[in-house]
């Protein structure tokens, strides 16, 4: 953290919402945002899908049976959740209400779908959506993963012409460069700053 941002207060925090195709690297963006600027508070999405090898439960993901979904929704531990390519992936509200409670801007790493939720529940969450510099680009990163088949990249690369084509629904559009991840990060940091900063502001009631 900087000399600045240990000045700066923070008297109306936010809710942010980082979306964008699978394979764009929001999460990668978002935890190097977090690392720079602890200002900001990654939720952590729970999800029934299964978990990679390079992944660890309650750092990167809430790994959840569908059972246990089922049990959060039914008791209203969700602030939002959609289905995403077969999995449910949902956004537990008392991560939420708890970091802006304390001050802080709560990002939230979801699919467009569950940026659509948020917007309809809290109309004045930020909204940003990660574009790739090329479809091209897109489905390299899927298939460096080394967990797609090339059905489920075409799948993909269809859901990401579509969920482009909405990008001007968000407040803002942040291209992820490859290899950049930083630079994309210190984008977003910007646009939370000057949102921070309007009149009047933004007032996420969760």
């Amino acid at each position: 953290m900087t000399d600045g941002e240990k000045r700066m207060t923070f008297p109306n925090p936010m809710l942010v919402v980082v979306s964008g195709p699978s394979g764009v690297g929001k999460s990668t963006i978002v935890a190097e945002l977090a690392r720079r600027h602890p200002q900001v508070v990654p939720i952590v999405t729970a999800t029934t899908r299964a978990q990679r090898p390079d992944e660890i439960d309650g750092v990167h993901y809430h790994f959840l049976t569908e059972s246990e979904f089922r049990e959060l929704i039914e008791r209203d531990g969700l602030l939002e959740h959609a289905n995403n390519h077969g999995f449910w992936y949902g956004t537990p509200i008392d991560q939420v209400r708890g970091i802006l409670a304390a001050g802080r801007d709560a990002i939230l790493t979801i699919s467009p779908e569950g940026a659509r939720n948020v917007r309809r529940l809290v109309p004045d969450a930020l909204l940003i959506f990660v574009m790739p510099p090329s479809m091209e680009d897109l489905a390299q990163r899927l298939r460096d993963r080394g967990s797609e088949s090339e059905s489920s990249i075409a799948r993909r690369r269809e859901d990401a012409e579509r969920w482009m084509a909405e990008a001007s629904d968000y407040d803002h559009v942040v291209v992820n460069e490859t290899g950049r991840p930083e630079e994309a990060g210190e984008r977003i940091w910007e646009i939370i700053q000057a949102e921070a900063r309007r009149e009047p502001p933004r007032r996420p009631r969760v």
